[in-house]
């Protein structure tokens, strides 16, 4: 008889799921009528943003802590994070009364630092490092070495990935007559996918694993290319929780033998996809959260009639990011454009533009001259909401016949990124 995956990796997730009871809850599974309707199939959601820290890091957090020496314990415990993983090592902490370090990077949003500050209660520490993640990951492993300390990583290790795994069982548990076609996974470091995945196919080896990474951020989709895993230069760090420049080596193992396919998804998609899931289902996620429900769109023809299960991975979201995340979907839907407008010097040009170029349902939303010396204005920096993709075509028609010398910026290119 062939050896499992889980017992090739170490990996013995039932137990893990007893060393968690009482610790995590069994997040729901639920199923989404409007998404299956559009979609024509049984869509359902993993609800690993109603955990009890607003995402399923804590699973693998306090497995591999729970599992530690008392006398190693003693010492403290580091770790680095993002914000979600640092949330379930201090919840797991602070349940077990030992003293720990949290790294997370300068960027994290406010309310995963004040969040991970109120689950940790007094026994942990933060100390701000490095503008990636991987930066401050190697900030947290030189603190560890110096002080005598164990790190508890996010991602690559048995213990972390077992503990993850647990989902996966609960997810067969849920659905125990109903066979699964496939499973959307979020990744970052790659210990989610690992875990579910090997659980997954040790008990469902038909179900087919996507996992879904953000398009700035390939790192999985890059270590299938080069056969290992590499070191990216440079990532797009919008979608926090995924942004990693480097799998596990453990995690790619074990990903290069449970992942179907891998689906990279646009970070102003996820954007739609978060603004979607609010408006119409109330349903708050973050980011890497909206992931696997992101990636339903390229698979549409693939799942109709099939059964699904998206892991909606968290939901810590910070308030302040609301702004951009909107902005990115607009420019996503093609429904916000940005221009450079050589306006003619003369009166009521302007006006002009506004009563002649613009169309009925066109709307400024940003416009200011960029100075070319205190007595004189340059061109205008102007950007312009849509009602629809289809009004774009007649206002760039009316901009040429009107004669103005325009720019279209491309959000894309360093220009746009910089203005924009």
């Amino acid at each position: 008889m062939p050896i499992s995956l889980t017992e090739k990796f170490g990996l013995d997730i039932e137990r893990a799921e007893e060393r968690l009871k009482g610790i995590v809850k069994e997040t729901p599974l639920q199923y989404l009528n409007s998404l299956s309707q559009y979609f024509e199939a049984n869509i359902y959601l993993k609800r690993e943003d109603l955990q009890v820290v607003r995402s399923y890091k804590l699973r693998g957090a306090y497995n591999m802590i729970s599992r530690l020496d008392r006398t190693v314990l003693e010492k403290g415990v580091v770790c680095a994070s993002a914000g979600n993983h640092a949330q379930g090592f201090a919840y797991s902490c602070n349940e077990m009364g030992i003293r720990g370090v949290v790294f997370m990077p300068k960027i994290t949003p406010k309310q995963k630092i004040k969040q991970t500050k109120m689950f940790g209660n007094g026994y942990i520490e933060i100390i701000l490092a490095g503008d990636t993640f991987d930066d401050c990951a190697q900030s947290a492993i030189e603190y560890t070495e110096a002080h005598d300390m164990t790190f508890i990583p996010p991602f690559d290790n048995s213990y972390i990935v077992e503990g993850q795994g647990t989902i996966g069982l609960e997810i067969l548990k849920q659905l125990p007559e109903i066979p699964i076609d496939y499973i959307f996974i979020p990744v970052g470091g790659g210990g989610l996918c690992s875990g579910v995945g090997a659980y997954i196919k040790d008990h469902s080896p038909d179900t087919k694993i996507i996992a879904v990474e953000p398009e700035g951020a390939p790192s999985l989709r890059s270590a299938f290319k080069a056969g290992h895993p590499v070191t990216l230069v440079h990532i797009d760090k919008f979608i926090d929780g995924a942004a990693v420049k480097r799998v596990g080596d453990l995690t790619y193992d074990i990903c290069s033998k449970v992942v179907d396919d891998i689906c990279l998804v646009p970070e102003g998609e996820v954007c739609s996809t978060i603004l979607k899931l609010y408006n119409e289902n109330a349903i708050v996620v973050e980011p890497a959260g909206a992931l696997s429900i992101t990636a339903l769109n390229h698979y549409a023809p693939e799942i109709r009639g099939k059964n699904i299960v998206c892991i909606v991975s968290g939901s810590n979201n910070d308030i302040d990011r609301m702004q951009e995340i909107k902005e990115r979907s607009l420019i996503f839907e093609r429904l916000k454009h940005y221009f450079v407008i050589r306006f003619p010097q003369r009166a009521n040009s302007l006006k002009d533009f506004v009563d002649k170029v613009l169309g009925d349902r066109d709307d400024i939303v940003r416009f200011e001259y960029m100075k070319k010396n205190e007595k004189e204005n340059g061109p205008a920096l102007v950007g312009i909401e849509l009602e629809t993709i289809d009004d774009y075509n007649g206002l760039i028609s009316r901009m040429v016949e009107y004669g103005l010398d325009f720019t279209v910026l491309d959000p894309d290119s360093d220009l746009g990124r910089y203005i924009v």
